[in-house]
């Protein structure tokens, strides 16, 4: 079975607290790990978390503010340490490649890591490093007090097949495999048998990373119709014209975002440390939003919805 699910190492947001880190997140899709913003001490929560430099297949940062991107550097030196033996591509702004580049090379360490940098400079698909990883990532340009983008991946729709539609066709073995690459195959009887016929039409899922920014277009774009949401919710709404003066989402913002755009399941987090009840957020998401929905904590696991049907 693949595993589709968010490690949540990290929820705060300039300033740490005693219960949360800074940010960092790491997407497990099937094969993939996409390491999201990592923050400082993201190599320490990666451990408590059970998730190893060697699991990594991406790193994605939104913005290079240091509670998105310092950790960054004790990442790779891990990565190098560990000698992993892939090809790990880093997308980020690129207005931050400079600081990007100290990161990397912050203090004296044997420069094993195979990287290959991704600076993004306008809305589009990230391209993949690995052959086929079976879904897109695109990024959008959000709107903050430095150039961030957010991140969205999505896997085509496909098609299962029903083992009792194959069974009466009379498609077995290797002729399976070549109705899926195909779309037709003729069996040993005779019978043109195409794929539409043995199977059922399966929807793709998505996921969407939305961090430090006001309301834009893109927040709704790169929202619109995702399976899970991960959004920044730094304050309450009582605190709005603050949120807006910084850039940043209130926890009814975010909420009336996944309401509109029909989020399955939501993801609250990045949290000021000016607030000391989390179910604050949970009760001012909730009068808008009645989805699935996790006002984050470090290490949470939280899994992608099951396919729609």
């Amino acid at each position: 079975m693949s595993r589709r699910e968010l490690a949540v190492l990290g929820t705060a947001s300039q300033v740490p607290t005693r219960t949360r880190n800074h940010n960092g997140y790491v997407l497990f899709w099937d094969d993939e790990a996409v390491l999201l913003d990592p923050g400082e001490g993201t190599q320490r929560q990666m451990l408590r978390a059970g998730v190893s430099a060697t699991d990594l297949t991406r790193i994605a940062i939104t913005h290079l503010h240091g509670d998105h991107s310092l950790g960054l550097a004790g990442v790779v030196q891990r990565i190098s340490l560990d000698g992993v033996p892939h090809t790990i591509p880093v997308s980020f702004p690129a207005s931050g490649a400079t600081w990007v580049e100290h990161l990397l090379d912050a203090t004296s360490y044997h420069h094993r890591a195979d990287l290959v940098l991704q600076p993004l400079s306008a809305d589009g698909v990230v391209p993949p490093v690995r052959p086929d990883p079976g879904f897109t990532l695109r990024a959008e340009r959000l709107d903050h007090g430095v150039e961030a983008f957010g991140y969205r991946l999505d896997e085509p729709a496909g098609r299962r097949m029903v083992p009792e539609l194959l069974a009466d066709a009379g498609v077995h073995g290797p002729a399976v495999g070549a109705l899926q690459r195909d779309g037709v195959v003729v069996t040993g009887e005779g019978r043109t048998v195409r794929v539409e016929d043995v199977s059922v039409a399966r929807p793709g899922q998505s996921f969407a990373f939305v961090m430090d920014t006001r309301l834009c277009d893109a927040v709704f774009s790169l929202a619109r119709g995702v399976d899970l949401l991960v959004i920044e919710s730094t304050f309450l709404d009582r605190d709005r014209d603050l949120a807006q003066a910084f850039g940043h989402l209130t926890a009814l913002q975010a909420a009336t975002v996944a309401a509109s755009c029909g989020v399955r399941s939501l993801v609250l987090t990045h949290f000021s440390q000016r607030y000391q009840d989390p179910a604050e957020f949970w009760a001012e998401a909730r009068t808008v939003f009645d989805g699935e929905l996790t006002v984050a904590e470090d290490l949470d696991r939280v899994q992608v919805p099951p396919r729609a049907r």
